[in-house]
């Protein structure tokens, strides 16, 4: 592909340039190959100006950046662009041009992987070929590969996008975190609908104030969804109104969700085992579904995947029929195990609301004691871990704090904030020791909530990534 050829906005290069063949694009100094482009992105750790002389020993013959790196050898083009994030992302959605026909994203706080998770199974059951893009992954009809990012890089996305195409797949639901959306690396996405699930604190060592984390999940509704596409909105958020606000002014199609939903109206329900039986109205019809799940928001987050499928040309009857077929997303309040007749769930909830969430939905199975083993992130908004403290001391009746991934701090640092509002909480850093005493504990009746982790199968201590896994955990306690 030639340089010319790149859908690059008011970017800036000499004419004798313009017929450069590009053999790939790389905005890490470590990924390129002789004849790529480098985008020089600056990073929160590291300029990516910095490493561009290495890039170009590597044998780029391109850079692309806000400013000149210095020392660029003549021959090599400086390709200057007002924003390098998303140029990148225009520029990999070229050189990875095909996409699922349909793709749904969806965005909040909480509930974004259940979402992704149950568009597609819902897909899955109309018989279409899907796929989801998120924390947990990539899950296609061809395989599931286990990811680190919410939202992969725009190179690694568009690659990915264009191999799920090409493997037959048509419908793709994707997670769009904060951070995706506010570096761009959604940007070249050709997005269907789009769907908001909730807001409140996370991400406040990224974001400076609440409200620009609100500011970068609505730019999914303000220029990433298609203009005559359509916003699922869970409208019993108490930040609903801004979205729908942002999708109107934008004149996309709006669609509410929720007990205040006026599209798809959460009626009523009623807990029946470890599942619930709704009720929900839609287009003068209402529908009753056996949810096959635990916990409120589950219901919250299966309409709004109901609302995707929608959206997105799915008939209703038949959506709200699939919903009988879900199945949880991996880690998201996930039946684990079971102790002297204890249920034991292991759900990702590392953020206040999430636990409160979980905990409310876990309270009705607890005739006896409900008990919470959970801990908090290191090099992460610290503010929230006293918030956490308290909810879990508020909500459960024995707490247990461990350490979660610590990072680069100190892990009783962490356990202290976290005690600190928790009074009568036990303090128990080993995490799979937090996890046997909690386990050994259960009599009949109690039900049991390890949380943080979910899926993940590392603990994160400094610099390296030990293997651990919440499920592997239960199972040796078990």
């Amino acid at each position: 592909m030639k340089l010319a050829d790149l859908p690059l906005e008011n970017a800036r290069f000499e004419p004798r340039f313009a017929a450069l063949e590009l053999a790939g694009i790389a905005a890490d100094s470590r990924n390129v190959r002789a004849g790529f482009l480098f985008f020089a992105i600056a990073g929160a750790k590291a300029d990516g100006a910095h490493f561009a002389r290495q890039a170009v020993a590597a044998g780029v013959v391109a850079v692309a950046a806000e400013q000149r790196p210095d020392g660029l050898p003549d021959g090599v083009a400086f390709v200057q662009v007002p924003n390098a994030r998303r140029a990148l992302a225009l520029a990999a959605a070229k050189f990875f041009p095909r996409q699922p026909g349909t793709i749904a994203a969806v965005t909040g706080t909480s509930g974004k992987t259940s979402v992704a998770a149950f568009t597609r199974q819902i897909w899955a059951e109309l018989g279409l070929q899907a796929a989801s893009i998120g924390t947990i992954g990539v899950v296609s009809p061809a395989k599931e590969t286990y990811g680190s990012l919410t939202t992969p890089d725009p190179v690694e996305l568009h690659r990915t996008l264009d191999q799920l195409a090409g493997d037959g797949v048509t419908h793709l639901a994707l997670e769009a975190s904060s951070h995706g959306l506010d570096q761009h690396r959604l940007d070249g996405v050709r997005i269907a609908a789009g769907a908001f699930t909730n807001l409140s604190r996370d991400h406040l060592d990224y974001h400076p104030t609440i409200e620009a984390y609100l500011a970068a999940k609505l730019r999914l509704f303000e220029q990433l969804v298609a203009p005559n596409g359509t916003a699922v909105i869970d409208v019993d958020d108490c930040y609903a109104g801004q979205v729908v606000e942002a999708a109107k002014k934008r004149g996309l199609k709006i669609m509410t969700v929720g007990e205040r939903g006026s599209d798809i109206k959460l009626v009523g329900g009623a807990i029946e085992g470890f599942a619930q039986v709704i009720t929900i109205a839609h287009g003068g019809h209402e529908y009753k579904v056996k949810l096959p799940l635990v916990g409120a928001f589950q219901v919250q987050n299966a309409a709004v995947a109901a609302g995707l499928a929608i959206a997105t040309g799915a008939e209703p009857a038949r959506v709200f029929a699939a919903l009988a077929h879900l199945s949880g997303a991996k880690g998201r309040l996930e039946h684990a195990g079971t102790k002297n007749g204890a249920p034991i769930f292991i759900d990702y909830a590392h953020k206040p609301d999430a636990l409160a969430k979980a905990l409310a939905a876990l309270r009705p199975y607890a005739s006896g004691k409900l008990t919470v083993v959970f801990g908090a992130g290191g090099d992460r908004d610290a503010g929230k871990r006293p918030i956490m403290g308290r909810i879990a001391a508020e909500n459960a009746d024995r707490v247990i704090v461990t350490d979660d991934n610590p990072r680069s701090e100190q892990a009783s640092a962490i356990r202290a904030a976290i005690l600190a509002a928790a009074p009568g909480a036990t303090e128990i850093g080993d995490r799979a020791e937090a996890i046997r005493a909690g386990i050994a504990a259960l009599q009949t009746g109690d039900v049991l909530l390890i949380a943080g982790k979910g899926h993940e199968t590392g603990q994160i201590v400094g610099d390296r990534i030990l293997k651990f896994s919440d499920h592997d955990a239960v199972a040796a306690a078990l």
